[in-house]
Order: C-alpha cells, then sequence, then structure tokens
C-alpha cells in the first residue's frame, strides 16, 4: 500500500517492486530495481527517507525516524528480514543482518556487514567495510574481497526479484493437492561458507 501524508506522496521508479502487502507512506523515494517485501513499513511521515538505486527491504522491516530527520539508503544496501532502521544512515552495498536494530544518527559505513539480530547504538559511526556483530554491535574484523563479492551477488538477486515480480507474482486460490509436475527450484546461492570453499 502506498500512502499520500500531509501532501506528501510517495515516489516509487517503475523499475521497482513493493509488495501490496507493504506499507510505504509519505516523503520517500525509491530508486531505480528496489525490492520492498511484504510486512515492511517505511514511514516517510516526520522525515525524508531515500531508497538508491538498488536498495532491498525485505519482509518486515521498518524505516522510520524521529521527526525532523531525513536519512539515505545508499545504492544496493540491502537490509535483511525483520531488521529495524530508525533514523541511521546506510552506506554503499552494505548489509543489514536480519532482525537486526539500528539507531538513530548512526553511520554505516560502504560494504559493511552487520550481523544477524545486532544491536547499533544510536550516534554509533562504522567506518566502511566492517564487519559488525552483536548487542551492543562491535567491529570483529574488516570484510574481505571474498565475503563482499559473495555479498554483492545476493543483492543482485533481490535487483532482479522487482521484474520477476513485475512478470510473475499474481494472487491467486491455492492448490488443493501437489501436482506431479511441481519441483525444488534450482540453487543460485551459495551460503557464505559454501561460497567461500569454492
Amino acid at each position: 500500500m502506498i500512502y499520500s501524508f500531509k501532501g506528501y506522496i510517495p515516489v516509487v521508479h517503475e523499475s521497482s517492486f513493493v509488495h501490496p502487502l507493504a506499507a510505504v507512506t509519505g516523503n520517500v523515494i525509491i530508486g531505480k530495481h528496489c525490492y520492498v517485501g511484504p510486512g515492511a513499513a517505511i514511514r516517510g511521515d516526520w522525515g525524508q527517507i531515500i531508497l538508491e538505486d538498488g536498495v532491498n527491504v525485505q519482509e518486515n522491516c521498518t524505516v522510520h525516524m524521529f521527526p525532523g530527520k531525513s536519512i539515505v539508503l545508499k545504492e544496493s544496501a540491502h537490509v535483511g528480514h525483520g531488521a529495524i532502521i530508525h533514523g541511521a544512515n546506510l552506506g554503499k552495498n552494505c548489509l543489514i543482518g536480519m532482525n537486526t536494530v539500528i539507531m538513530d544518527d548512526a553511520e554505516i559505513g560502504d560494504e559493511c556487514i552487520v550481523g544477524a539480530m545486532s544491536f547499533v547504538k544510536a550516534e554509533t559511526k562504522i567506518p566502511g567495510r566492517s564487519l559488525v556483530v552483536g548487542n551492543p554491535a562491535k567491529i570483529i574484523k574488516q570484510v574481505s574481497d571474498e565475503m563482499i563479492d559473495w555479498k554483492t551477488k545476493g543483492t543482485q538477486l533481490y535487483q532482479q526479484l522487482p521484474a520477476d515480480c513485475h512478470e510473475s507474482l499474481n494472487e491467486v486460490a491455492p492448490l488443493r493437492a501437489i501436482p506431479d509436475t511441481m519441483k525444488m527450484q534450482e540453487g543460485v546461492y551459495d551460503t557464505l561458507r559454501d561460497f567461500m570453499k569454492k
């Protein structure tokens, strides 16, 4: 659902996909090839939220801020399932792990990886290429070229997903029996551990 608020109407590039069960409200600008999953809430009611090209905000994420603040999720930022971005800016090609919380005025640098279920305190500044985990979140090492290559390939799947959704996602009635032609989908992306073994 796309909602206007106090005269602000979200701007969504036609190549992006916002799931009908997501809520995008007010002063929100969504660039090219972005994906917003079901249950996500992007609330630009108190300030501007910009998703640059290629950003994905996955299922059940929240993006919001205190009044008068504005935030940017830079190009190819990848926000995992259930994460909360509250008044924080995300750098280019970063990965925010599932159920992570990033608080107000935090800055996540380019190509950072923030592990699942981490808590990044308000006003924390994370330099680029940092691997961050924990509660409170701490930098544990630098992100290697191999790790960022793995992350980038995963984000590219999400950048293809909007076109796939526009082409083939349809509301349907469920089948009542498993058809003989139903197959498992092919594996197109490895876990980091499997990726590093190659």
